[in-house]
């Protein structure tokens, strides 16, 4: 724990961590948002960077993702940007800053990776929250899972 933070946001390094990830996502994304579960899920997660954000008491408060490699290049169009992804955090840690501390992690490990940007596909209702962190919003909007999204990027 950092400061007066009562989370801990790290890379998700074994199959606890992932699943805790996982059952995020399947809070906020198939619980709350009513995306189907099998489209929230897919063949990318077996090879992303997860990253997930625990409270003090070891529950887990927020997840998201990181593709690189050939997988962010099919959604980027350049193997050089990684693509942010599945970002969820609980409606108790709404709020906390813990969105914004997995979207730095992500970027971390983007940047640990050597990539020079992450492009995000986000929830057109969340676009000021990306674009205080710096992404700027790019192309039309468009439909995932029904919801309405933007592209957006941002250099590292």
């Amino acid at each position: 724990m950092s400061g007066s933070r009562a989370y801990e946001v790290r890379v998700a390094e074994d199959l606890a961590d992932r699943e805790a990830c996982f059952a995020v996502r399947k809070e906020v994304f198939v619980g709350e948002q009513g995306v189907p579960e099998d489209l929230e899920y897919d063949e990318h997660d077996a090879h992303a960077v997860h990253v997930l954000a625990v409270g003090e008491d070891g529950r887990p408060l927020g997840a998201g993702r990181l593709l690189h490699g050939e997988a962010a290049a099919a959604r980027t169009g350049d193997p050089s940007v990684g693509s942010l992804g599945r970002l969820a955090v609980t409606r108790e840690a709404r709020g906390l800053g813990v969105g914004a501390a997995l979207v730095r992690a992500i970027e971390d490990a983007a940047s640990a990776r050597g990539l020079t940007a992450v492009d995000l596909h986000a929830q057109t209702q969340a676009l000021g929250f990306y674009e205080r962190l710096g992404y700027t919003p790019y192309g039309p909007e468009d439909l995932e899972a029904g919801i309405p999204h933007r592209s957006m990027r941002r250099s590292l």
